[in-house]
């Protein structure tokens, strides 16, 4: 009887854009593989590509430890009704509610994967500080079990959660982000269209450095820097770093930045774009990086935990202070001035995702880490 991976992941946009590829490559190496997730607009080509959908609503803005407690019981007979050999449970709010009922249900090996530290370990408000030592707590007490292991994007957040005794070392997995698919995200030459294209490809978040790109648009264009500068994302309301529609329309109609959208066509935008632009807070290893590097364009991105891990300063890219919206200006103002330099840089970027990064890297250190439980009995 094949063994069953359960994957438990919060958005199923968030499945199919991160780990649809390495569900279906755990599906052809014979695992019976189903995902829980919060099923929107993209149920359909889960299933279509094989994989089986349990609907789950989660509310990832809810701070209520009532619903909380609902989550998990509701969860826990999910697991008890699938018997999966694994799960494989992804973000900080999955963890949390499903090694819970991983536990209660019995379930034999488990594997958590933090994608980045987000809002509760970037953002200074109060709530954000508060919830801080919880979790800590809450890992230290949920992630140490001998059935099962953490995944992590970047050596920092281990090293972190290790020195502050949170989780020890031998639970701990480093697979460097979620990969790209190089055959999907080619290298292009820079379109010939004129002025430059910058992107900001992201959730429209405070602590993806939103405000903080503008600010630089705003100095780029007092300076008559001709370009066009695009936010390409959604508005997540469900975060508590969310920026409002009010706001991003206000920038809209001050002609400071074009507003796009989340796009399902992202080959097709980066293929238009010439620089792109994330100047995040913290990140495990951003995918929208990866797949801008792995299409030759060149990047400015803040030296923090996870953006440095795929730029390398000078190289195929530019990394510049965090918070600092006039070094920002600069970095932009130095690649919209110099294609030469851009089309050196992103050249660069194609080479440093297909030596480090590829899904099939990512997809191969994953499924080491599910078979090394492959002979145990449950």
């Amino acid at each position: 009887m094949s063994k069953k991976i359960l994957y438990f992941i919060t958005e199923d946009w968030v499945f199919c854009s991160h780990r649809l590829p390495l569900a279906v490559a755990a599906k052809k190496a014979g695992y019976d593989v189903a995902v829980v997730t919060n099923v929107k607009a993209h149920g359909e080509r889960i299933q279509k590509a094989g994989i089986r959908v349990i609907p789950y609503n989660l509310d990832r803005g809810s701070m209520n430890p009532f619903k909380a407690v609902s989550l998990i019981l509701q969860l826990t007979k999910i697991y008890r009704l699938e018997k999966p050999d694994l799960v494989h449970q992804v973000a900080i709010k999955p963890i949390l509610l499903g090694t819970i009922a991983a536990r209660l249900a019995g379930v034999p090996h488990v594997v958590n994967a933090i994608t980045g530290m987000g809002y509760i370990f970037t953002s200074q408000e109060l709530k954000a500080r508060l919830l801080r030592p919880f979790i800590n707590f809450a890992f230290k007490f949920l992630l140490n079990d001998k059935n099962s292991k953490l995944i992590m994007q970047n050596q920092d957040d281990i090293s972190s959660l290790i020195e502050n005794k949170v989780i020890s070392k031998d639970r701990t997995v480093l697979i460097r982000g979620a990969g790209v698919n190089i055959k999907e995200f080619d290298y292009t030459l820079e379109a010939a269209e004129q002025p430059p294209i910058i992107v900001l490809p992201a959730r429209m978040l405070r602590d993806k450095g939103v405000v903080e790109f503008v600010s630089a648009v705003r100095i780029l264009k007092e300076r008559g820097i001709a370009a066009r500068f695009a936010l390409v994302g959604d508005v997540d309301y469900q975060n508590p770093a969310a920026i409002s529609e009010h706001e991003m329309d206000h920038w809209v109609n001050s002609n400071l930045v074009e507003w796009w959208g989340r796009r399902d066509d992202m080959p097709k935008v980066l293929e238009k774009s010439h620089i792109v632009c994330l100047p995040s807070y913290r990140e495990g290893l951003p995918k929208a990086l990866l797949e801008a590097a792995s299409c030759g364009r060149a990047i400015v991105t803040t030296d923090v935990v996870g953006c440095r891990e795929i730029v390398r300063d000078g190289e195929n890219g530019l990394l510049v202070p965090l918070f600092s919206t006039v070094e920002l200006a600069d970095a932009l103002h130095t690649l919209i001035e110099d294609p030469k330099l851009r089309q050196r840089m992103g050249k660069q970027g194609r080479k440093i995702v297909k030596n480090e990064f590829t899904i099939e890297r990512v997809i191969k250190e994953t499924l080491l880490v599910y078979g090394a439980w492959d002979n145990d009995e449950p």
